[in-house]
C-alpha cells in the first residue's frame, strides 16, 4: 500500500467568516482535508449554533457536528480595529469563506474586491441564499425558504398530501459541497495562474444543481414532476411497502430486477403480466401493482424478506432510524461516528470525515470551545506580539485564551461585546 495522503490541503489556510450550516460545512470538509480553517467567531456568543440544544455539558450537538478540525479566534467585527485584525490574517490566508447577506462582507472591509488588492492569490468564497447578483441577491434564505421556491418540497411528500419540507437541510448541504468544490477546483488552477478568484455559491441554484433528471423531466418534457412518496416518477416498482412487521424499500432500477423481485415474492405468474410486463405498464399500473406487492409482503416480516431479496439479488433495505444507522455495522466498519476528548464535555461522539485516502482514517481534532484559539493564532499567523495581544484582550476587541494560560475560554453565552451602537447592516446569516 503507498503512503496515506491523509492531508492533502496541508499547507493551506482557509480563514472562515461562516456561521450556521453551509459555510460551516464547507470548512470543516476542507479541514478534513488538512488544511488549517481558523474560524472567525462573534465574541458576543460566537456561531449561532453554539446555542442550539440539546446540549452535552454547555457545549451545542448542533456546532459540535459541524465544526471539527478547525481553530476558534472570537473578534468583534463591530470594531475597527477587529475587522482590521481580520484583513491582517487574509493577507496570510489562501482562502477565506463568508456567508453573509450579501454586502455585509463589503459594509466590514472584508469583501473579495478589498482583501484581494492586498493578496491577489486568494480564494474567496461567497455563499448566499440567491447570489451575489440577480433579482433576489438581498433577500433572507433559510433552507426551506430555498426549498420551497426551488421546487424541492413539491416533489416530497405523498401524491394528493401538503408539500413536505426535505428532513435533510438539502439547501444548506448542497450549497457546502458546492463550495467545497469550487475552493478546490480554484487552488488548482492558482496552482498554474498564481491568481486567486471569487467564487460565488447560492443555496438555490446548489438545489438546482441537484435536480439532475427531475429537471430535465420538465425542460425536455414540458411536465413538473410531482410528489410520488418514497417511489420514483418514472419507475416501478421503486420505494417503500408494507411488510408484516414494518416497512422495507424494494428498488427495480433495471429490468433485470423485476423478474428476480416476482420469484422472490412468489409471484412468478406476474412477470409477463399484461399490466406489468414492461416499466412503463409498471408504472402505469402502480397502485394496482403496489396492492398485489403488499399483500404478500404483509405475509412475513421485514427480515424474512430481506433474507429472500438478498438470496434473489433484489436491491432492497429495511427503513431505518437515523440512531439504528449511526449504530450499525456498516457505521462502525466505516467509522462513520468518531469518538474524542472535548475539554468541556469529556468524552463524547461526532460524525466523522466522509473522505478516506489509501484506506485510513482522515484525522479528527476537536471542535473548539469559544475563543480557544485567540492568541495563538494573533501571534503565529498575525504575527502581532505579546504585548499587543494583551492590549487587544484589555480592551475587548478579541477575546479567548490568551498566551500562556489556561484559564477556560469563554463559556458558551456569554456576552462580552463592548456594548458599542451597531451601525453596520444586520450581519444576517445568508
Amino acid at each position: 500500500m503507498s503512503t496515506p495522503l491523509l492531508s492533502p490541503l496541508a499547507g493551506i489556510t482557509v480563514l472562515d467568516l461562516t456561521r450556521v450550516l453551509s459555510g460551516p460545512l464547507a470548512t470543516m470538509t476542507l479541514g478534513d482535508l488538512g488544511a488549517d480553517v481558523i474560524k472567525i467567531e462573534r465574541i458576543d456568543g460566537g456561531d449561532d449554533t453554539r446555542h442550539i440544544p440539546p446540549y452535552a455539558d454547555g457545549e451545542s450537538h448542533y456546532f459540535l457536528s459541524i465544526n471539527r478540525n478547525k481553530r476558534s479566534v472570537a473578534v468583534d467585527l463591530k470594531s475597527a480595529r477587529g475587522q482590521e485584525l481580520v484583513r491582517n490574517l487574509a493577507r496570510r490566508a489562501d482562502v477565506v469563506v463568508e456567508n453573509f447577506r450579501p454586502g455585509v462582507a463589503a459594509a466590514m472591509g472584508l469583501d473579495y474586491a478589498g482583501l484581494s488588492e492586498e493578496n491577489d492569490q486568494l480564494i474567496y468564497c461567497s455563499i448566499s441564499g440567491f447570489g451575489q447578483t440577480g433579482p433576489m441577491a438581498q433577500m433572507p434564505a433559510f433552507d426551506i425558504v430555498v426549498q420551497a421556491l426551488s421546487g424541492a418540497l413539491s416533489v416530497n411528500g405523498h401524491p394528493d398530501s401538503e408539500p413536505v419540507k426535505l428532513g435533510l437541510p438539502i439547501g444548506d448541504a448542497a450549497a457546502g459541497i458546492y463550495a467545497t468544490i469550487g475552493v478546490l477546483a480554484a487552488l488548482s488552477a492558482r496552482d498554474r495562474t498564481h491568481r486567486g478568484t471569487w467564487i460565488d455559491v447560492s443555496m438555490l441554484d446548489s438545489i438546482f444543481g441537484l435536480f439532475g433528471h427531475l429537471a430535465g423531466q420538465y425542460l425536455v418534457a414540458g411536465n413538473s414532476p410531482t410528489a410520488v412518496g418514497s417511489g420514483h416518477q418514472n419507475i416501478a416498482p421503486y420505494g417503500a411497502y408494507r411488510a408484516a412487521d414494518g416497512q422495507i424499500v424494494i428498488a427495480t432500477l433495471t429490468p433485470t430486477f423485476w423478474p428476480r423481485l416476482c420469484r422472490a415474492l412468489g409471484l412468478e405468474e406476474y412477470e409477463n403480466d399484461s399490466r406489468f410486463a414492461t416499466n412503463d405498464l409498471r408504472v402505469d399500473n402502480r397502485k394496482e401493482l403496489t396492492r398485489l406487492i403488499e399483500a404478500r409482503l404483509c405475509e412475513a416480516g421485514v427480515d424474512e424478506w430481506s433474507a429472500r431479496f438478498t438470496a434473489a439479488g433484489v436491491p432492497h433495505a429495511p427503513i431505518r432510524s437515523v440512531g439504528q444507522a449511526l449504530e450499525s455495522a456498516y457505521s462502525d466498519g466505516r467509522s462513520v461516528v468518531r469518538t474524542i476528548m472535548h475539554p468541556a464535555v469529556g468524552q463524547v461522539r461526532i460524525p466523522g470525515p466522509v473522505i478516506q485516502f489509501d484506506g485510513h482514517q482522515t484525522p479528527v481534532s476537536c471542535p473548539p470551545l469559544l475563543g480557544e484559539h485567540t492568541a495563538e493564532v494573533l501571534r503565529d499567523l498575525g504575527g502581532l506580539s505579546e504585548a499587543s495581544i494583551d492590549e487587544l484582550f484589555a480592551d475587548r476587541i478579541v477575546a479567548g485564551r490568551r498566551l500562556g494560560r489556561q484559564e477556560d475560554p469563554i463559556p458558551p453565552g456569554t456576552d462580552v461585546s463592548p456594548g458599542r451602537d451597531i451601525t453596520l447592516m444586520d450581519m444576517e446569516q445568508a
